[in-house]
């Protein structure tokens, strides 16, 4: 078999590896949270923000910018933890071999 049809079977099965791990990580969540549990976000792994669960004392109607700020620090933090654990299991499938389109 050439060199092109061997590399052409290779992208394929990692095409299908791909997949696999992407919607695994669809499925797979993340949690962080901020103000001492105040706010806590939950993401899944492909990047989607899934809940976020604000206790009723963390709500101050005098203080709306310190909770805007909880809520925004909480869900960086699980995005972050999400991006790290989609490109670490990703790697793990293309081993660092980059064709165009394939993720």
């Amino acid at each position: 078999m050439s060199s092109i049809g061997k590399l052409v079977k290779q992208a394929a099965r990692m095409q299908q590896q791909v997949e696999a791990v992407q919607a695994a990580l669809a499925s797979r969540t993340v949690e962080a949270t901020s103000g001492g549990g105040a706010v806590k976000v939950i993401a899944r792994c492909d990047g989607v923000l899934a809940s976020i669960q604000i206790k009723p004392e963390a709500i101050n109607p005098a203080d709306a910018e310190m909770l805007q700020d909880l809520i925004l620090s909480a869900a960086n933090q699980a995005l972050s933890q999400a991006k790290e654990i989609s490109t670490t299991e990703m790697n793990r499938v293309t081993a660092g071999f980059n064709l165009p389109g394939l993720m």
